[in-house]
């Protein structure tokens, strides 16, 4: 999918129903994002970086793969505002195993769960937009939001993470 061009990822994904699948959730349970009632906007990611790892050879030249920690704190910071506009459910989703997401979320303060789809089963479903970086497929940076298990709005490329 990495030569797709943007306004065709948009426009494909966009109006699609959610596959029904479990993804293992930081606090535990598994979210099966078509069960959801409400507007949920899910923030989709390559990765988070581990402290003291360096980032896999050539990762700051990859566009769009640097900036996962800022934009994490970005929704972080952004969370109460997301409630206030009717924003019934809130993630980020990667595809890093849980145990690592629950590190990022629990050093970064996220006051919401991240989703993991470490066997890229839902990217592979959605024919979400992806790369290859250090030995690991990983999701391009996008915005979904999804209204009662249809997305509705599609924010691709997501050009600056932190903002």
């Amino acid at each position: 999918m990495s030569s797709e061009s943007d306004a065709h990822v948009i426009e494909r994904l966009t109006g699609q129903i959610l596959p029904a699948m479990g993804l293992s959730a930081t606090n535990d349970i598994s979210v099966d994002l078509t069960t959801l009632t409400g507007r949920t906007v899910v923030y989709v990611y390559p990765r988070t970086a581990e402290p003291g790892v360096p980032s896999p050879e050539g990762w700051d030249e990859i566009p769009g793969a640097k900036g996962c920690t800022p934009q994490s704190c970005s929704f972080r910071d952004h969370a109460a505002e997301f409630r206030a506009v009717g924003v019934a459910n809130l993630f980020g989703l990667s595809s890093q195993t849980t145990d690592y997401q629950k590190e990022a979320a629990e050093r970064l303060h996220l006051p919401f769960s991240l989703l993991s789809d470490a066997d890229h089963r839902f990217k592979e479903a959605m024919a979400m937009p992806d790369f290859e970086a250090g030995g690991m497929r990983l999701f391009k940076r996008l915005t979904m939001v999804i209204d009662d298990g249809k997305i509705t709005k599609v924010f691709y490329p997501v050009d600056d993470p932190a903002a």
